[in-house]
């Protein structure tokens, strides 16, 4: 593989479920290549730095290998190395995350018109 699309690429490293959606988040700022903000149609080259959003968290990757064609998630996982820092940050982030969870607890059931006039009240 000499040329490989970016958008491609994600779609068949795994990141994206398809390549439309892949293209859309290059296209809306998600993904950066070695700081850049790439178009879809930007090639990309072994050993290049990749980071996406996807939800809450922040990767980066590594480039490795190249492919156009989407395989089994095993197969996928060879094409890329996620950064040791990427690692550490989204444990961190993992972790305040259900922190945060333990402070703001979920009510059990849906507020009514009423409990959410009390709500908006208390918020002002």
């Amino acid at each position: 593989m000499e040329n490989v699309r970016l958008d491609k690429w994600l779609w068949a490293a795994r990141f994206y479920k398809t390549r439309s959606l892949a293209r859309q988040m290059v296209q809306s700022g998600k993904v950066h290549v070695d700081g850049q903000r790439p178009k879809p149609s930007k090639t990309i080259n072994v050993g290049q730095l990749i980071k996406l959003t996807r939800g809450y968290e922040v990767m980066e990757v590594e480039v490795l290998e190249l492919s156009d064609q989407r395989r089994g998630a095993p197969e996928a996982q060879k094409l890329y190395q996620e950064t040791e820092a990427s690692k550490e940050r989204r444990a961190k982030e993992a972790e305040l995350r259900k922190m945060n969870a333990l402070y703001n607890p979920h009510p059990d059931h849906k507020p009514d018109k009423k409990e959410r006039r009390e709500l908006l009240k208390m918020k002002r």
